[in-house]
């Protein structure tokens, strides 16, 4: 069955950076457009980034030029780099694939971003 698996997430004080991984498994990656979530205390849950089987991406407005996803086929891994974290950035991170129509999420990794 399909699985992911969110890592990376912590606690980083304003300004500072985090890489997030997910190692996907039970699907053919590298055909599948992947993408990062993430879901704030009290609010849905929103798109961050995605990245297609070609390598384009796409960010939510409030990502751009702080965020960066990219992918790895041959470790059938996804990363986001986030960088010059700000606080309205803490949430609980989710994975996500979607083969077939199908909606599939890891367990989600936490970050906090906190003086």
């Amino acid at each position: 069955q399909v699985q992911l698996v969110e890592s990376g997430g912590g606690l980083v004080h304003p300004g500072g950076s985090l890489r997030l991984s997910c190692a996907a498994s039970g699907i053919r990656f590298v055909i599948y457009r992947m993408g990062w979530y993430r879901q704030a205390p009290g609010k849905q849950r929103e798109l961050v980034a995605t990245i297609d089987s070609g390598g384009s991406t796409n960010y939510v407005d409030s990502a751009k030029g702080r965020f960066t996803i990219s992918r790895d086929n041959a470790k059938n891994s996804v990363y986001l780099q986030m960088n010059s974290l700000k606080p309205e950035d803490t949430a609980v991170y989710y994975c996500n694939t979607n083969p077939s129509n199908t909606n599939y999420w890891g367990q989600g990794t936490q970050v906090t971003v906190s003086s």
